[in-house]
């Protein structure tokens, strides 16, 4: 479906689109259902947004939206130790540790210069925040990935932006782990 039909209109392929789309439909809407507890994105809300979204223009309007989404990335989180090496574009990913049990939990916020590349950060942080650390090394987030059918659709250079920001997420997991051993 697309937004023109969504929305009955004739907004389709418009920048206009997606503003209307996410204000109209709250299926959709960044602000009014694609949180869950504590504010962080549903992975489980994105991946029904993206089999409703038909068009692939639709979809990339909506990866940025996702990215827009975003909270502000703090100035001072933009170090050397938060950039995500092997990636085009500048990502940084800031992992923040809680105790949660006898495990810790990792968090994370993240920003990148490219709109695409942020919305690809906010999949991932819906995919793996709040997650203990044996979890993110038990998860493979390329199912999601290929069931929203964004592996098929991206570039050469972003899926090596993406593997690179997974194995950042998995080596800060790893390392959690190796702490506590």
């Amino acid at each position: 479906m697309t937004c023109a039909e969504v929305l009955g209109t004739q907004f389709a392929g418009s920048r206009a689109c997606c503003a209307n789309f996410a204000s109209h439909m709250p299926a959709i809407a960044i602000s009014q259902g694609l949180t869950g507890q504590a504010g962080r994105m549903d992975i489980d809300k994105i991946i029904d947004d993206f089999e409703f979204l038909d068009e692939w223009d639709d979809r990339y309007r909506y990866v940025i939206e996702l990215g827009k989404s975003l909270p502000p990335y703090p100035e001072s989180s933009r170090t050397d130790a938060n950039k995500v090496q092997g990636c085009v574009s500048q990502v940084w990913l800031d992992c923040t540790k809680t105790a949660k049990g006898n495990e810790t939990e990792l968090s994370y916020c993240g920003d990148s210069d490219a709109m695409i590349v942020k919305g690809l950060i906010a999949i991932l942080l819906a995919i793996y925040t709040g997650k203990t650390a044996s979890e993110i090394r038990a998860l493979d987030p390329r199912p999601v990935f290929d069931r929203i059918g964004l592996r098929d659709h991206l570039t050469a250079q972003r899926s090596n932006g993406l593997n690179s920001m997974v194995l950042r997420i998995q080596k800060d997991a790893a390392e959690t782990l190796a702490e506590s051993a």
